[in-house]
């Protein structure tokens, strides 16, 4: 069947780089003479039928912009069937022959959803939590990443200037790679991730104690979100080390800012990639990069993968950070 006009939606927890991967899709779909509809606030928009056609204007300027231009919403009547039959009939009374869906694990679930009902769907990761196993980077996380490490940067200064312990918590509340990898880049005493288990005494307390013999005075300690309670940690750290101690949550900054170079163009090649496959007549796909190459999984398979946690990464993060 030859596809003559595709929807677009955002879901879940907006991501840097949605807006590029938006613009891609809509800028590939027309120049194939694919007509194109923008869905306003995710599935609530396909269940409330806030669809709105898209040309080459609707989407200039926004590559370098973060969030979502087409807004994004979580949708508790998209879990029930009622839900989801509006949804479908949405789509069948516009005439939509395939929806490209950008979020993360839960907005995979409702393109599954939506696939076995008729209706194909190709998914493009986008979380910062780069928790989308069958995927190496998602769109979003480069840039959370850097922010991250521009407000640990910040705080360091007046860490430094305090002789304090700073205890930064990021998101990932059931993966680390955001932790670790910003532990990585500021150089953090110590990091705690909800895949390793870790010992208060000995990857916290010693370990500060080891880097003060060495003669620094001021310590960074980046925590996953995941591993919970960080402002009652950071006080038992301040009475058992006497050092000084101060928690931020950088909370939802992680989230916004404009998309680094890796985002855009992994969105844009994404966003391409996504009407490739509708037009090949493939759905219930979610796109992936992996060593820079682009391909696909059945959703239900990359629903199910598992991703496994760089340990030898984090052994070294601590090796080289005393």
């Amino acid at each position: 069947m030859a596809i003559r006009k595709i929807a677009i939606l955002t879901s879940g927890g907006d991501a840097p780089g949605m807006n590029a991967a938006v613009r891609a899709v809509v800028r590939t779909a027309l120049g194939r003479g694919i007509d194109i509809y923008g869905v306003y606030r995710g599935y609530n928009g396909l269940i409330n039928g806030d669809l709105q056609p898209m040309h080459l204007r609707s989407v200039s300027d926004i590559i370098h912009r973060g969030g979502t231009v087409l807004y994004t919403a979580r949708s508790p009547e998209f879990c029930t069937e009622a839900g989801l039959q509006k949804a479908v009939k949405t789509c069948q009374d516009a005439g939509i022959d395939g929806l490209v869906v950008l979020g993360g694990d839960g907005t995979f679930r409702g393109a599954q959803d939506l696939s076995r009902r008729g209706i194909p769907c190709v998914g493009l990761p986008c979380t910062i939590d780069n928790d989308i196993a069958c995927c190496e980077q998602t769109i979003g996380y480069d840039t959370a990443l850097n922010t991250c490490m521009e407000m640990v940067d910040k705080l360091r200064d007046t860490s430094q200037s305090h002789d304090r312990c700073s205890v930064v918590e990021v998101m990932g509340r059931h993966c680390g790679y955001l932790a670790l990898n910003v532990g990585i880049a500021v150089g953090a005493t110590s990091i705690l991730v909800p895949e390793v288990p870790f010992d208060f005494e000995r990857d916290i307390v010693e370990r500060m104690n080891q880097t003060a013999a060495t003669g620094k005075k001021h310590f960074i300690i980046v925590v996953a979100e995941g591993i919970g309670g960080v402002t009652k940690l950071t006080k038992r750290i301040e009475e058992e080390t006497g050092v000084e101690s101060r928690a931020t949550i950088l909370g939802h900054v992680q989230r916004g800012g404009n998309p680094t170079v890796s985002d855009r163009v992994l969105a844009s090649r994404m966003g391409n990639y996504a009407v490739d496959l509708l037009c090949d007549g493939r759905s219930n796909r979610v796109v992936a990069i992996n060593n820079d190459c682009l391909t696909d999984y059945d959703i239900e398979e990359a629903l199910h993968m598992k991703k496994v946690f760089d340990t030898d990464l984090y052994r070294m993060a601590h090796e080289i950070s005393i």
